[in-house]
């Protein structure tokens, strides 16, 4: 099993904090194994409220991109069917997947976001790499 992990985040500007304001989203990828002719691939991201005010999660954006170039962009609302909202300091964790058709790929993107003050903002989720054992030499 190969996991790796990064993190993200979102400096908030102009949301009237005189403190870094940000959005950690920390993934941690795993692969599972070959399916249907595809590499399968689980991932669990922890996004924490890092800000002083209340958010909620409305809208996601992925950009999986294959070994061979291929680049699969996914859009939709909310994570897992939820549109969590977050007080400061409080975390959110999911579990999703991808199948791609190479041992090797990544995924990156970003949340939207929207203060309580009715605020919309983008939160990076950062690249991670999704690698198949074999894939690593």
């Amino acid at each position: 099993m190969i996991v790796q992990s990064s993190r993200g985040s979102f400096e908030g500007k102009n949301l009237g904090q005189k403190n870094m304001n940000t959005i950690e989203i920390t993934p941690n990828p795993e692969y599972l194994g070959r399916q249907n002719a595809q590499y399968a691939f689980a991932y669990e991201i922890t996004i924490t409220n890092r800000m002083a005010i209340p958010v909620k999660l409305l809208n996601r954006h992925w950009i999986i991109t294959h070994g061979n170039g291929y680049i699969q962009e996914v859009r939709g609302e909310g994570v897992v069917g939820e549109k969590p909202r977050l007080e400061p300091g409080q975390s959110f964790t999911y579990s999703s997947g991808a199948l791609i058709s190479t041992p090797i790929g990544s995924m990156a993107g970003s949340y939207e976001f929207v203060t309580d003050l009715g605020e919309l903002f983008q939160a990076t989720i950062p690249e991670f790499v999704l690698a198949a054992p074999e894939s690593l030499h």
